[in-house]
């Protein structure tokens, strides 16, 4: 046996196959110094011809068992039961990008979210009352705007425009403003604001009050960023049902 056959032989053991030698030992006769590869089961696969001709040289025997011979090799793995490499699943689409919130008026349908949003302010109404109250800001041209995302609403602002007799354009009034806890800190708040203002100019205002309870301090200064100033003091009295 030569070094060479030995060489070739290991490399056909480490990938499963049995080298075949020829048998020839004349030079230059057919088959002199050529190999050939069978399976475990010395089935040919590689370099035989007819029933035991071996026709491959040496060179060629490692070209295929180094895998220069790709397709005829993947052939000899699944002749002696190898197992494919699996298949690399494809990564998951990433997931949609949530849409940015929408800012619309409210409908009847609002009324039990706007309940439990009024409810972080300590107001606290029935949506059967919310729904009366929207129908009635209807018809007086007032409006109230909500902030959803999707199918939730999570913000708030209610804006009218009122005539005084002592200023010559309508006054815009901003009376309530409520975000979600949860929500908070994203720009809601702000973003409301600006479409109140828009809707308000829209009516003939000069000028936009907003009212604020003494003790929602964030809220106050919330407003003086956006730009608005304390100019008076707001008094309330509660009349009775009498």
């Amino acid at each position: 046996m030569s070094a060479e056959g030995d060489r070739l032989a290991e490399m056909a053991r480490n990938r499963g196959l049995k080298l075949l030698r020829s048998r020839v030992r004349t030079e230059g006769k057919a088959g002199f110094g050529c190999y050939g590869l069978a399976d475990q089961n010395n089935d040919p696969v590689f370099g035989v011809r007819g029933k035991r001709a071996l026709r491959a040289s040496a060179a060629e025997i490692e070209n295929y068992l180094r895998g220069a011979e790709t397709g005829d090799w993947k052939q000899s793995l699944r002749a002696v039961g190898a197992r494919p490499k699996p298949k690399r699943a494809k990564p998951a689409p990433p997931p949609p990008e949530p849409k940015p919130p929408t800012i619309r008026p409210a409908i009847k349908a609002d009324a039990p979210r706007l309940a439990a949003l009024f409810a972080l302010l300590d107001h606290r109404i029935e949506p059967a009352q919310i729904a009366a109250n929207l129908q009635a800001m209807k018809k007086a041209g007032d409006q109230l705007l909500v902030t959803v995302r999707g199918k939730d609403v999570i913000a708030a602002c209610a804006v009218q425009a009122t005539v005084h007799p002592h200023r010559e354009a309508p006054v815009g009034r901003i009376t309530i403003l409520v975000v979600a806890e949860a929500e908070r800190g994203a720009g809601l708040g702000g973003a409301l604001i600006a479409e109140a203002e828009r809707l308000l100019s829209t009516r003939g205002c000069k000028l936009v009050e907003v009212t604020s309870n003494e003790r929602l301090t964030p809220a106050h200064r919330f407003y003086q960023r956006l730009g608005y100033a304390r100019t008076s003091l707001r008094f309330a009295k509660e009349l009775g049902s009498g």
